[in-house]
């Protein structure tokens, strides 16, 4: 599925749309804790088969019980609704 840019009223709105989310060098950013590595990296493992799902990928790091991640659309420069659908998944498990 290709790509679609978000508009620039649509930009505006993500802090609204995307609690925990924001905006970092034009990428959404999220940083989330857990009780411990081995649950930091299955919320990451969760997350990877959503992300191989939808053919979209997210740029992030695991340093114990944190893990951040970057969402933006290197096809498109810059976010999509792509990154906006993944950072809403990522909310949903994340509770």
């Amino acid at each position: 599925m290709a790509a679609v840019p978000l508009t620039a009223d649509q930009i505006a709105a993500l802090p609204q749309n995307l609690p925990n989310w924001t905006l970092v060098g034009g990428k959404l950013r999220r940083e989330l804790r857990f009780g411990d590595f081995v649950e930091a990296f299955g919320f990451m493992a969760q997350v990877a088969l959503i992300a191989e799902a939808m053919g979209h990928h997210p740029e992030w790091s695991n340093v114990w019980n944190r893990v951040t991640i970057e969402l933006t659309t290197h096809d498109t420069g810059g976010l999509s609704d792509l990154d906006l659908q993944l950072a809403q998944r990522i909310n949903a498990l994340a509770g």
